[in-house]
């Protein structure tokens, strides 16, 4: 059983910057493929972006592409969100996902597709 636990959300202003981590444990999630999910209020949780367990493949939703960044740390154990130029419209609980097994390359933008889940971290950005 894998733990996560997302950390680094807060308050900025439009155009600032912002990095989610999110540790995992329990065991190792280095053959993990791994992803970030987002939910504002009264909205389902939408896709943001997913990495492999190699990092050889990573995948964004449109609206964060050119703005965010992920990446793993698999000695670390943790997974990151680096997000620039935030928008209002980015203003949500972020998640962090992780689904067992897969290839190298292989990446998952639904929900459906993860097995375990952290407790989300909030992001509010102001205009």
């Amino acid at each position: 059983q894998v733990q996560l636990v997302e950390s680094g959300g807060g308050l900025v202003q439009a155009g600032g910057s912002l990095r989610l981590s999110c540790a995992a444990s329990g065991r190792t999630f280095s053959s993990d493929a791994m992803g970030w999910f987002r939910q504002a209020p009264g909205k389902e949780r939408m896709f943001v972006a997913a990495i492999s367990w190699s990092s050889a493949s990573k995948y964004y939703a449109d609206s964060v592409k050119g703005r965010f960044t992920i990446s793993r740390d698999n000695a670390k154990n943790t997974v990151y969100l680096q997000m620039n130029s935030l928008k209002p419209e980015d203003t949500a609980v972020y998640y962090c996902a992780g689904k067992h097994g897969g290839h190298s390359y292989s990446v998952f933008s639904s929900r459906n597709d993860y097995d375990y889940w952290g407790q989300g971290t909030q992001v509010t950005v102001s205009s």
